[in-house]
């Protein structure tokens, strides 16, 4: 096979396909989602060919605009957003395939016009009747346009026709409103017809884990209680709330980050092996995980989980604001901005190894990684050298901003005397694969268009989520806190995120004082 043969092969994987034709209807399709994420993810799909050539876009939104006028700032949007080159002929072929609809979604009528124009659609592109809908709102939303989409007839299947709808986050406040929203949406739709999307499994490094973990022999083995000492994640952000001050304080980081982006990163990371890849099998073994995360009672929330929110910082001789000065905060807003947890999993493979997790805003690095950490090695062979101790081993994948992982242990420093160093071996995807335009989002629109809900939660993955954290929130709802706010911005969150891990002798791999965006230490160095 010649290289042209092998990267043509690489190019066009075994399995990959065409979505099917379709219509995707963007509910809130005129704002910052669409244009920055999803019609720029579709921009991709279609020049690596993986777009049907029968397909169309139909955008639902309240502001007052014509078909043409979404078309001109569609145009002008790409060139700012796309992570990719831009052809003329595929914008143009993309632009004539744009639609849109200026409607209040809660106006029955609007699911008329909709309806002749999806019809309208089908007409012009040769999408067979075959309908997904993208609820890109307001949570607040999701039920009713369901319900309304269910009342104007849209999402029956019939004569091969499929009709999907996707939920965007947050899914439900807490238990009892993700489990009144699931009951909404199946009174409407089929459970096979909802796909809840959490864009976080949209990227490579965390669909990798279960290549990682499964087609190779090296390392499932020693997956378990029996050799892993604890594993870290760490989902860290440089920004504040930004323009999001409204929905934040409402939300908090607890309820935003952690029963969806962090309990999907643990329940990938601790699975055990499912006898398929079909989309329920792996979600199947991903919900046991979820079920088997055991919930705080509340004198443990007190010790095993810690709220912060960040103060003033500096940064560079540059200022960086309080929470309580952000834009729509209010002044006095007890809001968590970061949160530490520790988890147990209360099943065979994964019995007393604990699991961490910390996420914030405003903390020094923006950094995705979900580290392993080893059972040290027994010191006895090195008594009486100029070894004091041995580092554990680390396996780190690492999520975002570059995706790749690493594997540190130790090895002997040159010289006459015994003394250990810490090396890492690495990869990353960019070096070995290169580059990819993507923004995440486009393989689990592709997936929603051929029907693999693999990387979407069923409901009882979101009641599972929410039924850990909701003994949080309700007991920091009632103890408001004393100290807010107890960490300033650029710092890895408050100490007691540190005193947790250190009651347990053990200590976050990545903190204020690490340099998180070094290249590891090669081999070779």
């Amino acid at each position: 096979m010649t290289s042209a043969n092998v990267a043509e092969a690489m190019e066009q994987p075994d399995g990959g396909r065409a979505g099917d034709p379709c219509v995707m209807v963007i509910f809130g399709g005129a704002g910052d989602l669409t244009k920055r994420k999803l019609l720029p993810a579709l921009y991709n799909l279609a020049t690596e060919n993986l777009l049907s050539r029968e397909f169309a876009i139909v955008a639902v939104a309240r502001e007052s605009m014509s078909t043409e006028q979404f078309r001109d700032k569609f145009r002008q949007d790409i060139k700012q957003f796309a992570t990719g080159a831009l052809s003329d002929d595929l914008t143009e072929w993309f632009v004539r395939r744009l639609y849109y609809l200026s409607a209040e979604f809660s106006d029955a009528k609007a699911y008329s016009k909709l309806k002749d124009a999806l019809l309208q659609a089908d007409k012009e592109h040769g999408t067979r009747g075959n309908y997904f809908y993208y609820l890109a709102t307001a949570s607040t939303f999701f039920a009713p346009i369901v319900q309304q989409l269910g009342a104007a007839d849209l999402v029956a299947e019939a004569d091969n026709k499929w009709r999907r709808v996707v939920v965007e986050k947050p899914f439900g406040r807490d238990l009892e409103s993700a489990c009144t929203l699931n009951t909404q949406l199946l009174q409407v739709l089929n459970e096979s017809q909802i796909y809840r999307i959490d864009h976080y499994l949209g990227k490579e490094t965390v669909q990798n884990i279960l290549a990682f973990r499964f087609a190779n022999g090296i390392f499932e083995p020693i997956w378990n209680r029996r050799y892993i000492d604890h594993v870290q994640i760490t989902v860290g952000e440089t920004v504040g709330v930004e323009q999001r001050g409204g929905y934040y304080d409402q939300s908090g980081t607890l309820r935003d980050m952690v029963p969806n982006h962090i309990f999907q990163l643990i329940s990938l990371t601790a699975m055990e092996p499912p006898i398929s890849f079909q989309a329920d099998a792996v979600r199947d073994e991903q919900a046991k995980i979820l079920h088997a995360i055991q919930p705080l009672t509340s004198e443990e929330v007190l010790s095993r989980a810690v709220r912060g929110q960040y103060g003033e910082g500096h940064e560079q001789g540059k200022v960086m604001p309080a929470y309580r000065t952000e834009f729509s905060v209010a002044p006095d807003s007890s809001t968590e901005t970061f949160v530490a947890m520790k988890v147990q999993i209360d099943n065979w493979r994964w019995a007393d190894v604990p699991f961490y997790l910390r996420t914030g805003k405003r903390l020094p690095t923006r950094h995705t990684e979900v580290a392993i950490q080893f059972r040290r090695a027994p010191f006895v062979l090195f008594r009486g050298t100029g070894v004091e101790r041995l580092a554990p081993n680390f396996l780190v994948l690492n999520i975002q901003p570059e995706e790749g992982i690493s594997l540190s242990f130790g090895a002997k420093m040159p010289g006459p005397i015994m003394r250990l160093g810490t090396v890492d071996m690495s990869f990353a995807y960019s070096d070995y694969f290169g580059g990819s335009a993507a923004t995440g989002y486009e393989r689990l629109l592709h997936d929603c268009m051929i029907g693999d809900a693999t990387l979407f939660q069923r409901a009882d993955m979101v009641e599972a989520g929410w039924s850990v954290v909701t003994p949080i929130l309700d007991l920091w709802k009632a103890l408001r806190p004393r100290n807010f706010p107890n960490y300033p911005a650029g710092t890895w969150g408050p100490k007691e995120s540190d005193e947790m891990l250190a009651r347990d002798g053990r200590k976050w791999r990545l903190n204020s004082h690490d340099a998180v965006l070094s290249k590891p230490v090669s081999a070779g160095s």
